[in-house]
């Protein structure tokens, strides 16, 4: 099976739904984004591999990267038939992120300034995905702004998620024994 249909040189694309919408179309910028950041959850894994690190740590990450892919397929137009309420995500995936973010919160020493994002390379590649994360969030934000339908569970849990991935970077560099570089401001002091 070839990997290249050609049909996109003309800049048209299928949503999983089956309908045909220009690569433009604010679906395919969503479901794009969300690879982006499932893409750099998987540099950020790459990066850690000669790592020591929980095991349950690394793999809540990698299940997220898993479910990112679902939510994706979500944002193209497919919600599968076992889906309650039209979506993949529900209460229980939130509360799931949460409870991470308290573990490893537990482990933290608390933050009283703004830090840079950096430290290891495992982290930064978190912070970009915290950032993208973020992206994602305003971009389903302007979509339901526009009219488009993208449910509330989904979009709460990508909130949470950007909140677990900046503690998930925290947590990394801790463990590493790499120290956060606290942010200072030119105009005034801290």
């Amino acid at each position: 099976m070839k990997i290249y249909t050609k049909f996109g040189d003309g800049g048209q694309t299928y949503l999983a739904s089956g309908k045909k919408v220009s690569k433009t179309d604010r679906r395919v910028d969503l479901y794009g984004t969300c690879d982006e950041l499932n893409s750099t959850i998987g540099l950020a894994l790459s990066l850690g591999k000669k790592e020591t690190l929980q095991t349950s740590f690394l793999e809540h990450l990698q299940n997220i990267q898993s479910f990112l892919f679902e939510i994706g397929s979500e944002l193209a137009g497919y919600v599968p038939k076992e889906a309650k309420d039209g979506t993949v995500v529900n209460a229980q995936d939130v509360s799931i992120l949460e409870q991470e973010i308290d573990r490893l919160m537990e482990t933290l020493p608390e933050i009283k300034f703004f830090i840079l994002p950096g430290g290891s390379p495992f982290s930064s590649a978190l912070h970009m995905a915290r950032t993208i994360c973020r992206r994602l969030e305003r971009d389903l934000l302007v979509y339901i702004e526009a009219g488009g339908e993208i449910h509330n569970d989904l979009r709460i849990y990508i909130n949470r998620l950007s909140d677990y991935l900046f503690v998930a970077a925290r947590f990394v560099n801790f463990s590493l024994g790499q120290e956060e570089t606290i942010w200072k401001s030119r105009t005034k002091t801290n």
